[in-house]
């Protein structure tokens, strides 16, 4: 959900896949981080974790499941971190998740990303906005003709496009008042076109494998695709 909805907005907001859709659908939309509360991932952010993964170690592929990674996992979780509920350390206090449910996600998740992807998740908690990647001053200036990465102009996202966005009062990398933010670049958005759900108990996990979720989330979602 994480960087999927972040993928999504900012195509949107340069006009991109909006022509190839009816309608999206953002299940807690990351578009800001500047208050995520997760322990992990703010020790992670701001201790430039991703830079030293990729630059030190020369780590291009983050897989939490290798065992330079799980080495480095115990070292911060055994230090400045406790990490004894690693999920709810990164999405929050989930409130409707089954020990079943958790224990197959945790077979198959979390999957491999690349390092650069976690730099640049890093670079949007430290800087507040969501911009382009960060590389430096000269390769900047290649790649996007200025020294600073452009950021991305979320209230150009077409008005006319129908948006279901739907978030949680616990969630920890989609913190309400980040997704506020991103009301705030919506509200010239077409009233008509922008569905609007919050849900008070819920944290990231749960719009995944909730046991409610299909009554509090996904009646709603579909009812909203059937309209558009």
């Amino acid at each position: 959900m994480l960087q999927g909805t972040l993928i999504a907005l900012a195509s949107f907001s340069e006009g991109r896949l909006v022509d190839k859709l009816k309608s999206a659908s953002l299940l807690s939309p990351v578009a800001y981080l500047a208050h995520m509360s997760t322990p992990i991932g703010i020790f992670c952010a701001k201790a430039f974790v991703g830079e030293v993964v990729t630059d030190l170690l020369g780590v291009a592929e983050f897989n939490p499941k290798a065992e330079i990674v799980t080495n480095f996992l115990k070292t911060i979780c055994h230090g400045p971190l406790n990490c004894y509920e690693l999920m709810e350390s990164y999405t929050g206090d989930n409130c409707c998740l089954n020990a079943s449910g958790i224990q197959k996600f945790l077979k198959y998740e979390p999957q491999p990303t690349s390092t650069r992807t976690m730099v640049h998740l890093a670079q949007i908690f430290r800087v507040g906005v969501l911009a382009k990647y960060n590389f430096s001053e000269e390769e900047n200036m290649k790649r996007y003709g200025q020294s600073t990465p452009p950021v991305y102009k979320l209230p150009s996202i077409p008005r006319s496009l129908p948006l279901f966005i739907s978030y949680g009062g616990q969630d920890s990398l989609a913190d309400s008042s980040d997704v506020a933010l991103l009301l705030n670049d919506l509200k010239l958005h077409d009233r008509d076109k922008l569905t609007v759900h919050f849900v008070k108990d819920y944290a990231h996990a749960d719009f995944v494998m909730g046991v409610s979720a299909k009554q509090v989330v996904y009646n709603s979602l579909i009812a909203f695709l059937d309209r558009n």
